[in-house]
């Protein structure tokens, strides 16, 4: 994610029940949806390797897992764009968080040590295709060296794979993030915004939070004509909104002929390459369908001198 972006969900996710809402409603695995959320506990998430170079990670937490302080710890990592080599990145977070579990003494008994789950949250427009797990990236070799390949797998969750309709009837909160991040309409947002206050209404610092984390998406959104003043509550953002509801409409309706326009510039670019080229195969089409209009005009400027599929999508 940009820097700013990159603040925005750090900023979200130092709140323990975005920590929960995120497990609860979007890992559907039994063993953790019966610990103990209440034991959250938020943890470093800086380190400076043995080399004394200075890494960082997102967002870490723990919790107590079965009843006692055995720690499963929860490691976020947040991206906007598709990274090829992010397992790579989740192989050394998850080993520079062990190497500090170790300095600071802080292993199970018998200097074993405690369970990760490495979560990659994803809010691109571009579906993922990039490995989840190391070993995807790494030939596979014959003989004794296929036993010593790394492998580590992190768990994707990728805001673009829900759809709003599904998420309207969740009350949670990382759903909510979810639909903020793609909102449907205005009216769609401005309900959400009261969803959020009923829902946090003994919970004053989340709401602020929640206030600047709107705030600052709709204006990353392309939404700067808006020029919302800084806030710091939910009430007063929606006030803010309302008053600027007619552009915001007309926002709403140039981002929907635009991408009317992009989808239909799409279709065109896959029927004359099948014309040409006979049926694509699928991942040839995914890839068209999730192309900005920008990258679609590249490859139709690109299509006369073109001889293959290969050549064409460079």
């Amino acid at each position: 994610m940009n820097q700013e972006n990159d603040a925005g969900y750090k900023l979200l996710f130092s709140a323990p029940q975005m920590v929960r809402d995120l497990v609860l409603g979007f890992i559907p695995d039994a063993w953790l949806q019966g610990l103990d959320y209440n034991t959250l506990e938020k943890m470093p998430g800086s380190y400076v390797t043995d080399d004394f170079r200075h890494r960082m990670d997102d967002v870490v937490w723990r919790l107590k897992a079965d009843g006692e302080w055995v720690y499963l710890y929860i490691l976020l990592e947040f991206q906007s764009t598709v990274d090829a080599f992010m397992s790579v990145r989740m192989m050394v977070y998850v080993g520079l968080l062990y190497q500090d579990l170790i300095r600071r003494n802080e292993v199970l008994p018998g200097k074993r040590l405690p369970p990760v789950l490495p979560i990659v949250l994803y809010n691109g427009d571009e579906p993922w295709q990039a490995a989840t797990d190391i070993i995807e990236l790494i030939p596979k070799t014959p003989g004794i060296v296929s036993d010593y390949l790394p492998k580590l797998k992190f768990l994707l969750i990728a805001e673009n794979s829900y759809q709003s309709q599904d998420l309207a009837g969740m009350k949670n909160l990382m759903a909510a993030v979810i639909r903020f991040e793609r909102p449907d309409d205005s009216q769609s947002l401005l309900g959400l915004i009261d969803d959020l206050q009923e829902w946090l209404q003994n919970n004053q610092e989340l709401k602020r939070l929640f206030a600047i984390w709107i705030r600052a998406v709709l204006l990353r959104r392309g939404k700067h004509h808006l020029a919302l003043p800084k806030v710091n509550d939910l009430k007063e953002l929606k006030m803010g909104l309302a008053e600027r509801l007619d552009s915001w409409e007309r926002e709403f309706e140039e981002r929907g002929m635009e991408k009317g326009l992009q989808k239909g510039e799409a279709l065109a670019l896959q029927r004359v390459l099948a014309k040409r080229f006979g049926v694509l195969p699928p991942e040839i089409t995914t890839k068209i369908a999730a192309a900005s209009a920008e990258q679609i005009e590249i490859w139709l400027d690109r299509l006369l001198e073109a001889e293959s599929l290969e050549s064409l999508f460079l």
